[in-house]
């Protein structure tokens, strides 16, 4: 018999996409978590008080709003699982991960025959897959044609697309599915917690998912946020899944939420984790008393901050979210993209390459919102290319970020 030794994970400056790095509170509320059950009172309780911050922080009324155990891609695949085989489905792909979206969507909607012919890749004839290249938005124009001419049951749209740093147009979304009569489904794991938007200002959207560990500032494997609207629960009643475990209705009944109404004494669903409620708790506790707004606005201005010293090393920026800067590599540096973030994750550094053609550099900023945080990314990203050959001036650089932040003080 082999017994490993104690596996020790040294700290790391997460700056990626995802995960983020975890409040401390988060940690300490995990770690102090006295032992529990799943149907002990207080972490019946806690859950109770999650559904409820929960509808704050996504801005909405929508009564089956909760967290679904696991990471962003267990809540996707509670909303995904609305899609039944052979519904008609648009679904728009612009980056890595909203190419994962589609696929889980096309497995879900083929038929038997359509698996036999690859179970791993199907292509069933009932969905529809706009591709947007790498780099671009998914705009209204695209949205209103594809809607127009497919006609739908369901739409699919990542809101803010990772895996190219690209902001997808939401509201252009809404729109045409309201037009057309079509159901919208968003991917909102990377910009609940990071945006500032209502939900319920979408009514094109019918359900929407997101994750723990990155805007709402949890651990991995706590609880992805879902949050369905009642048409959609209308819909699923009247068609089921092919679920018990991911199935909203079922789900919903342990955060309290039971025969379309709150209530008081939630009932057996699967067993959970007092040590998860207690993180994801916390977690909402303190994003909702930082404010959501605030929280937003910070992320613009530090990413700026990002943005225009990796500009002034000469990189070309391509993505436009608030949370993530997404770079081209400059002059004799391209093509060394994937050796230099293997290099800087050697020394403690968490960058990211893009995971899908054209390969580019990712460097995040998640629950890094101070003028000292950026600015030991900067330096550490500095340092990585410098390494690699790179030529501009280091104190120039960190001069310029520091007359950014001065002028702010």
């Amino acid at each position: 018999m082999t017994v490993f030794p104690a596996l020790e994970i040294p700290e790391t400056l997460a700056a990626g996409p995802g995960p983020g790095n975890t409040d401390p509170r988060v940690l300490e509320a995990f770690a102090k978590t006295g032992v529990a059950d799943h149907m002990q009172a207080d972490v019946l309780r806690g859950m109770i008080e999650a559904k409820k911050m929960l509808r704050e922080l996504w801005g909405t009324k929508n009564l089956f709003t909760f967290g679904v155990a696991g990471t962003g891609w267990s809540g996707l695949d509670s909303m995904e699982g609305l899609i039944l085989p052979g519904d008609k489905v648009v679904s728009f792909v612009n980056g890595t991960f909203s190419g994962i979206d589609d696929l889980t969507i096309r497995i879900k909607a083929s038929s038997l025959e359509d698996l036999a012919k690859d179970s791993l890749d199907p292509h069933p004839a009932n969905v529809h897959t706009v591709t947007v290249p790498h780099g671009q938005s998914v705009t209204g124009d695209v949205i209103e044609a594809a809607l127009a001419e497919h006609k739908p049951m369901w739409a699919f749209m990542a809101h803010w697309e990772t895996g190219s740093g690209r902001v997808n147009d939401v509201q252009a979304f809404s729109d045409a599915c309201v037009k057309h009569g079509v159901m919208g489904l968003v991917d909102a794991v990377s910009s609940l917690g990071v945006g500032d938007f209502n939900i319920d200002d979408y009514p094109g959207v019918v359900a929407w998912a997101s994750c723990p560990q990155k805007g709402v500032l949890s651990l991995p494997l706590t609880y992805a946020p879902v949050s369905f609207n009642d048409k959609a629960i209308e819909v699923l009643k009247a068609r089921g899944c092919y679920s018990f475990v991911h199935n909203p209705i079922f789900e919903a009944r342990h955060w309290g939420i039971i025969e379309g109404k709150d209530v008081d004494t939630p009932t057996y669903h699967r067993t959970h984790s007092g040590y998860a409620v207690a993180a994801f708790h916390e977690a909402l506790r303190i994003i909702l008393g930082y404010g959501r707004a605030r929280k937003a606005s910070d992320y613009k201005y530090h990413e700026a901050a990002l943005r225009q010293a990796v500009e002034a090393m000469g990189c070309e920026v391509t993505s436009n979210m608030p949370s993530l800067v997404v770079l081209n590599l400059p002059g004799k540096l391209a093509g060394c993209e994937k050796e230099l973030v293997q290099g800087a994750r050697a020394q403690g550094f968490g960058i990211w390459p893009t995971l899908s053609e054209p390969v580019q550099v990712r460097i995040g900023i998640l629950n890094q919102l101070t003028p000292e945080q950026i600015t030991e990314i900067v330096s550490r990203f500095a340092d990585a290319m410098l390494a690699l050959g790179a030529e501009f001036d280091k104190a120039a650089v960190m001069n310029q970020l520091k007359s950014y932040y001065a002028k702010a003080a």
